[in-house]
Order: structure tokens, then C-alpha cells, then sequence
């Protein structure tokens, strides 16, 4: 998908998720479904790169804060990814606090195989490996570049929300996820491909 017809797509996401989320707070349970569909296989993935195994349940945990404080939230469609965000990245580390565990990414195969469409184009990079491809470079990411790409091409944030959630200067994140994103363009760019080399240098100028 040519990057305008992408972020056409996620700026309707967000507005229809936003519309989702102020009917919710007002009570209307099929607008909260709507904001879970929305949301959940993007969180769901980046909560999985964390804790593996375990982010069905801790996906759970997080949407039980999530709708117990929606009251809470102000913002729009795109606001409230992040704060779903912030609130899932809390639970997963409590999670591995709780099991003396480091944050780890253990993408599954699934986690690859439905990632949301037109998020970003920082996902070119990962749209042109394949499973099993991606599932071994994102584990030897470091954990700070490993987050950033996930938040940022999984659930979809933009580089100012992916600061906000990480707690850190989004200069930083930037340089993580720029970091990350080469490593997964070298990876790329080693393969010969001239179509897949021009996407990840398009990938890497978003990340600049």
C-alpha cells in the first residue's frame, strides 16, 4: 500500500476509534467492542513480544484496567492507543517483576501474520520478511530498539506517543527505533532486492 493510501487508513481508524471511545464512556458496550477490535490484536502483539506465552493473560489484566478507567481517558483515536498502550506495557512488567524476568520480544507467528494493515510505513520493513524471518531478527534486537519497533509498527503509535509510553526523550526512542528499523533494512538490503531496499530506506527516513 503506497505510504498516502496508509496513513489515510490509519487516520480513519483513529477517528472511528475515537468515535468508539466517547460512546463508550457514555455506556454504549457495543462502541467499547468496536474500540477492542480496534486495538486489541496491536496490543496483543506488542504485549506478546514482551512476555511471550503469557500475553493472552496479561492482555486480559490490561483491558480489565483499561475499561475500569476509561472514564478516565481524554483524547482522541490515536491518544487512546497510547494510553492502552502505557497501561499494557505497565501490566507486562509487573508480569515479569513478578517472575524476575527481563523484558524479552517472543514474537509468535501469529503475532506476525495479523498485524493490522496501515499503521505506518515503518511496517514495509517487517511486510517484506518473512515469519520466521522476523521472528528471528526482532530477538536479537536490545530490548530498547525491540520495544520501539513494536510499538510503532505493531500497535501503530507515532514517534512522540511511542516516547510518552516509554517514558523517555523521544529523541531516544527515535534513535532506538531508527537503530532497530537498519538493522531490520541491512537485513533486507543483504537480500539483493532493489523494491525491498528502496522500503526500508523509506522506513529508516520516517524513523529521521
Amino acid at each position: 500500500m503506497a505510504k498516502g493510501g496508509e496513513q489515510r487508513r490509519g487516520q480513519m481508524d483513529d477517528v472511528e476509534l475515537g468515535a468508539a471511545v466517547e460512546r463508550a464512556q457514555q455506556g454504549d458496550e457495543e462502541a467499547f467492542a468496536v474500540a477492542y477490535r480496534l486495538v486489541h490484536p496491536g496490543l496483543l502483539g506488542y504485549v506478546r513480544g514482551l512476555v511471550g506465552e503469557d500475553g493472552e493473560d496479561v492482555a486480559s489484566d490490561a483491558w480489565l484496567e483499561i475499561s475500569r478507567d476509561l472514564g478516565r481517558f481524554r483524547g482522541d483515536g490515536a491518544g487512546f492507543r497510547g494510553w492502552t498502550a502505557t497501561i499494557a506495557r505497565h501490566r507486562a512488567l509487573d508480569h515479569l517483576r513478578k517472575q524476575r524476568r527481563r523484558p524479552r520480544t517472543a514474537f509468535l507467528e501469529q503475532d506476525i501474520l495479523e498485524l493490522p494493515d496501515g499503521q505506518d510505513t515503518a511496517g514495509s520493513a517487517l511486510e517484506t520478511l518473512s515469519t520466521q524471518q522476523a521472528l528471528a531478527l526482532i530477538r536479537e534486537l536490545p530490548r530498547e530498539q525491540a520495544e520501539a519497533v513494536l510499538l510503532r509498527v505493531v500497535v501503530g503509535l507515532d514517534g512522540p506517543a511511542t516516547a510518552r509510553v516509554l517514558g523517555k526523550r523521544a529523541g531516544a526512542v527515535r534513535t532506538s527505533a531508527y537503530r532497530g528499523l537498519k538493522r531490520l533494512a541491512e537485513h533486507l538490503g543483504s537480500g539483493g532486492s532493489g523494491s525491498v531496499t528502496c522500503a526500508s530506506r523509506r522506513t529508516l527516513r520516517d524513523e529521521t
